[in-house]
């Protein structure tokens, strides 16, 4: 599956890889400059910048480069854009999602996730209903239908994006994430039960900033109550073989990350490669 993959993020996953990511602001030159970064992929932040449909398609369209696309024979970027969306969890708004994944983005990160509800509706709302009694039915799709823009850029047939338009790892040939953020000690405590429940989900992203505000020490991400409160995450996605996501890699953190099990690695962009070229070597790129 990974040689066919158009999701660059997955393709670390599925070959037991950690992914390196980032966030970046939606606008053109932005796009230009991470189209060949190092990273699998690239985290359009949606959530505390302007929510643009507009520029993000246009964000997308420049992720494109002429001669990958030649060289290598496929039309997907080489470095996978997903979006994050404003919607916290408890708004179950699904129009952002539906949004997002029409002008072509291959994965949505919600924020504030709290509940097994919450959990069930942000994968809900990244994936094409279904009859009752298919196989993969649940959760039940309620992405709404509007798939032209989405199959002209990622260069298939509508029949072919439906086949490959949901959620991975519930759908082997998905090639959609859906990433939910654990940021909340009501999150930490319900997630043992959202992992056990909910399919789909492709990774948890731990949301330490937030974390640490409602643990009374804001930004104190080495405190050693919330390390305690993201090692109590990251043990829950492992009993559940979920990957777990860290947002703030650093020179001086990456290490002991890997060594922890985290597989979505998110670092501060362009500023960041000569990090991200270090947590290569050591998982063994």
């Amino acid at each position: 599956m990974s040689d066919t993959r158009l999701n660059s993020i997955i393709r670390a996953f599925e070959s037991g890889k950690p992914a390196f990511t980032a966030f970046s602001k939606l606008d053109k030159q932005n796009a230009i400059e991470m189209s060949d970064a190092p990273y699998e992929g690239i985290v359009f932040e949606m959530e505390h910048n302007p929510y643009d449909v507009a520029a993000l398609g246009d964000a997308l369209q420049y992720m494109l480069s002429r001669k990958q696309i030649a060289e290598s024979g496929s039309v997907a970027p080489r470095v996978t854009p997903i979006a994050r969306i404003p919607a916290n969890g408890v708004e179950m708004n699904q129009s952002f999602a539906k949004q997002v994944l029409d002008r072509g983005a291959y994965g949505v990160i919600w924020p504030h996730v709290a509940t097994v509800e919450q959990a069930y509706n942000a994968v809900a709302s990244c994936r094409y209903a279904r009859p009752k009694g298919a196989s993969l039915y649940e959760p039940k799709g309620v992405r709404g239908d509007g798939p032209a823009n989405a199959s002209r850029y990622w260069g298939l047939t509508m029949a072919d994006y439906y086949k490959k338009a949901d959620v991975w790892p519930l759908a082997p040939q998905g090639e959609i994430l859906v990433g939910l953020m654990c940021e909340s000690t009501q999150a930490i405590e319900n997630l043992d039960d959202i992992l056990a429940n909910v399919p789909g989900i492709g990774f948890i992203l731990i949301g330490e900033g937030d974390l640490s505000q409602e643990l009374g020490c804001p930004r104190d991400y080495e405190n050693p109550i919330v390390i305690d409160a993201m090692r109590k995450i990251v043990e829950t996605c492992h009993k559940h073989n979920v990957v777990v996501g860290h947002p703030h890699v650093t020179a001086k953190n990456h290490k002991r990350l890997i060594e922890e099990g985290y597989r979505m690695l998110m670092s501060a962009p362009q500023r960041s490669y000569g990090v991200v070229g270090l947590a290569r070597e050591m998982a063994g790129y």
